[in-house]
């Protein structure tokens, strides 16, 4: 793993794993389903975020941070299965964070995209970003933007499921 990815994902000890998912409700996965590729969380700590916005509520959104002690694990392949696994069983759309970037309104924007390093979408194989320079760039803020616009496209399915126009 990337000397700098590591000191980002290790800020607090151990190595965290952060990932969100909307459209997957709000009950979150039990902690067996984070066992993939060989790995098995040391630490395992499911949030299903309050004071979600009417949009995201009818679908849920969970954040899930996951922690492994050894700090010289290259998870990179464990973020993009953490991120297939979420996206597996319903319309949904996923994303790999750094702490402390979540803000409902900024999902997935511009602002946020230099500091999310892995996305999925149902349908679609997860994109893991593992090198800070590539994070800043224009052609990473395009991809999240791409991300951004399958997520506005499952929150207006949401509302059309439920009756509702955007501009209502």
């Amino acid at each position: 793993m990337a000397g700098e990815i590591r000191d980002f994902l290790s800020w607090r000890g151990p190595v965290s794993v952060n990932v969100f998912v909307i459209g997957a409700g709000n009950t979150p996965l039990p902690e067996e389903a984070f066992h993939l590729v060989g790995m098995a969380p040391d630490a395992f700590l499911p949030f299903p975020l309050l004071e979600q916005p009417e949009a995201i509520e009818r679908l849920g959104l969970v954040s899930y941070d996951i922690d492994f002690d050894d700090t010289s694990l290259d998870l990179r392949e464990y973020t993009r299965a953490v991120l297939r696994r979420l996206c597996a069983d319903t319309r949904a759309v996923a994303w790999a964070a750094f702490e402390g970037t979540f803000h409902y309104d900024e999902l997935l924007s511009d602002v946020v995209a230099n500091q999310v390093y892995g996305y999925c979408t149902t349908g679609t194989e997860p994109v893991v970003e593992w090198d800070i320079a590539a994070l800043r760039g224009e052609e990473w803020r395009h991809r999240i933007a791409e991300a951004r616009a399958a997520l506005d496209a499952l929150l207006s399915a949401s509302d059309i499921q439920d009756g509702k126009s955007r501009t209502d």
